[in-house]
């Protein structure tokens, strides 16, 4: 962080501690008259910034398409003139002497110039835009996963607990032993280490890799299905931290030879098999491996032919843990690849050469977010990062074979954007959003010249009385944390109000950004607009600070992020306006956990709490999560016993309100039954409690309408 960083730092920290903070955003003024928020008005889809759904670069061309209003639109990026749109209808009818049925624009994805491809009704069909044409591509049928190769269309699908191959030919069975703990193609190691599938496909289109894996030794939850009379009871498998884990293999199935392969891997049954690659003439499949205590990750070499190891590239280990995310991307002559790794304390690139020598691509006290692709050369990358600040989204140029990468900024504007690039990568895609702009879509060449601006949203709250939201940070010995506030829209510094904690605090999450609503969501208007100051703090632990801030969490889970949370209400607290005797607190999931961990650790600070979905014993939690925090509680004895919200069930401070959702299959609905029950044998009365049938980990749909009345109700009625 340069000097100037840190003045600025120390300046609004200084003016927050004299209550007399800088206004970091606020909404538009409108002549016209204001109306209130409605809790119905915070989650409807009208409030939205307007988007263009499903925008993206129609293949060599200067065209992108995107759907509004039920069409889909066909731009021209220079002249912005609408080429063409397409209906459901149209597509319909492109299906010669037949009806598709579509009611509805499908999900597209450009195949080439002039062809788009849709899946319904599990089938795969294409469109073509110029002799508006629709074809069945390739017959499916119903499937729990598909993955489709962009080019050959061939689809790898699961059906019936099996993998099934479908290509112009037809079908074929790769597997038969699907169920009963035996699970094909789909996401293993409950999607940690940026898992977010099963199937892979090789470049190609030749071979596929696919995930197979063997929960039998884990244990089942048993839920009720409360939708048959009499209820009936249904499972599903959850590894309980300090438990058996599944057991995973990684296959690979050759179409043109009909023959299918396991990859030789040596190491124990509950060791995780992460990042797949490819290399790009798929010869090889490379495996980020990582071992049952997270702490060592090697990166293996194996023969896509064969299946047999060839030899690891390289490994990475840490006392607390190592957390590979991102799998190996292969430069396009072929000398090397770019791996992401934290282990200079925050996530850089680095290219590995043909050689296997090690060169680090960028460098500094900020994270790369992603890797967004390579330049025309194969020998640049493009990249987001948080280089401007923690709270921002950029993107970014850097020379990888050379000895200076050189490093360009090509987006401007403070805020968070979002790009893609053109076919020939000469244009980009900016989506970019603020705190003062809602969202705004614009053509930019690799300058950052503007080419034109495709859409600017207007405010869609504009009609809203709604207070301003601040967003600045506070110095923790030394150290920024940041905080967004929002406040009463008729806001008297010389009255008191009481104050709402929105808290999560876990990592892999960022709560403040500089985005529009600062990241958060209208309820926290409409709760300021009721009479409150609704305050966030991004305490340690939290993301996209580095691998110090977000690591110190090891082994002790809730305790620096409830100091960091505690040290925030106190700064709060002494700001004149706000009531120090009502101070209530809300979150959900890892926010549950550290709402109800905050009112018995810390007695005396806030009156009120609401705590949804919450982990209340991290032993019941899953291995992947909780032993990369916590270590397996065998290892770990006291902090568990520390970070278990019933061992401080009888300093439960203040009122709170629990809620969970019944189905719940991250934070199974046992945790906050059993802090029902030990509230109950405590003898105290100062717990309420509510559950969602028929919802999982959060509540969704007509029903967080619901959900949001009881929680606002709750604080209004003991806040």
């Amino acid at each position: 962080m340069n000097i100037k960083n840190i003045i600025s730092i120390l300046a609004v920290s200084l003016a927050l501690s004299m209550g007399f903070a800088q206004e970091s955003s606020s909404l538009e003024e409108s002549a016209d008259q204001k109306v209130p928020l409605r809790i119905e008005d915070c989650y409807s889809g009208k409030n939205y910034p307007k988007r263009l759904y499903g925008i993206q670069w129609i293949p060599e061309s200067y065209k992108i398409s995107y759907a509004q209003r039920g069409m889909l639109f066909i731009q021209d990026i220079y002249s912005l003139k609408i080429d063409s749109s397409i209906s459901a209808s149209l597509i319909n009818e492109g299906l010669m002497g037949k009806t598709l049925g579509l009611e509805r624009l499908p999900n597209i994805t450009w195949v080439d110039e002039t062809r788009f491809r849709f899946l319904h009704q599990g089938n795969l069909y294409t469109y073509d835009i110029i002799a508006k044409e629709t074809n069945l591509t390739r017959k499916i049928g119903p499937f729990e996963v598909v993955d489709i190769h962009p080019r050959k269309l061939n689809a790898a699908a699961i059906i019936d607990e099996n993998l099934v191959v479908i290509t112009g030919n037809g079908k074929t069975q790769i597997s038969s032993d699907g169920g009963n703990g035996i699970v094909y193609g789909q996401a293993v190691h409950r999607s940690e280490f940026g898992i977010t599938k099963g199937l892979f496909w090789s470049n190609g289109g030749a071979k596929i890799a696919f995930y197979r894996k063997d929960e039998r030794r884990v244990k089942d939850i048993n839920e009720l299905d409360i939708s048959n009379t009499p209820a009936t009871r249904r499972s599903f498998k959850y590894p309980f931290a300090g438990d058996s884990s599944h057991s995973v293999k990684v296959g690979i199935y050759n179409l043109l030879r009909d023959e299918t392969i396991y990859l030789d891997i040596k190491a124990p049954y509950d060791s995780y098999q992460t990042n797949i690659a490819w290399d790009n003439e798929d010869r090889f499949v490379f495996i980020a491996e990582v071992n049952r205590d997270q702490n060592r990750m090697a990166l293996k070499k194996y023969d896509a032919q064969t299946g047999a190891y060839l030899k690891t590239l390289f490994t990475e280990s840490n006392d607390r843990y190592v957390e590979p995310e991102n799998p190996p991307l292969f430069l396009p002559d072929g000398n090397g690849f770019l791996w992401q790794s934290e282990k200079d304390g925050y996530n850089h690139i680095y290219w590995y050469d043909k050689r296997g020598k090690e060169h680090q691509v960028t460098k500094g006290n900020w994270v790369v977010t992603k890797i967004i692709g390579f330049d025309k050369s194969g020998k640049g990358v493009y990249f987001e990062s948080t280089g401007e600040s923690p709270l921002e989204r950029h993107v970014y140029h850097a020379s990888i074979t050379k000895a200076n990468p050189n490093i360009k900024k090509l987006t401007a504007g403070k805020g968070t954007h979002g790009v893609t690039f053109n076919t020939a990568m000469t244009l980009f895609l900016d989506n970019f959003t603020s705190t003062r702009v809602p969202r705004s879509y614009s053509i930019l060449k690799m300058d950052g010249t503007l080419v034109n601006t495709i859409l600017n949203a207007p405010n869609p709250i504009a009609k809203y009385d709604l207070g301003r939201m601040e967003i600045h940070p506070i110095i923790k010995n030394g150290l920024a944390l940041y905080t967004r506030t929002y406040y009463p829209p008729d806001f008297d510094r010389n009255l008191k109000y009481p104050a709402i904690v929105y808290v999560y605090g876990g990592p892999h999450a960022q709560m403040i950004k500089e985005s529009w609503m600062g990241g958060g969501n209208l309820w926290f208007y409409y709760m300021a607009q009721n009479g409150y100051i609704v305050h966030t703090i991004d305490n340690r632990g939290s993301a996209n600070r580095g691998f110090a801030f977000e690591s110190v969490i090891h082994r002790k889970l809730g305790t620096h992020e409830m100091e960091d949370q505690v040290y925030g209400v106190n700064q709060l607290k002494r700001l004149p306006y706000v009531d120090a005797n009502r101070i209530g607190v809300h979150g959900w999931s890892f926010g549950g956990f550290m709402t109800t961990s905050l009112m018995s650790r810390y007695p005396g600070i806030y009156k009120v709490g609401v705590a949804g979905g919450p982990v209340i014993d991290w032993k019941m939690y899953e291995i992947m999560y909780g032993e990369r925090y916590m270590d397996r509680p065998s290892q770990n004895k006291e902090g568990y016993k520390q970070a278990n919200v019933l061992t401080h069930v009888n300093n439960l401070d203040g009122r709170l309100l629990m809620i969970h959702g019944m189905d719940d299959n991250v934070v199974v609905w046992q945790h906050s039954l059993n802090y029902l029950r030990a509230n109950i044998s405590s003898g105290k009365d100062n717990l309420d409690y509510f559950f969602y049938p028929g919802h999982q980990h959060n509540v969704y749909g007509r029903d967080r309408i619901h959900l949001y009345k009881k929680v606002s109700q709750y604080f209004f009625e003991h806040l």
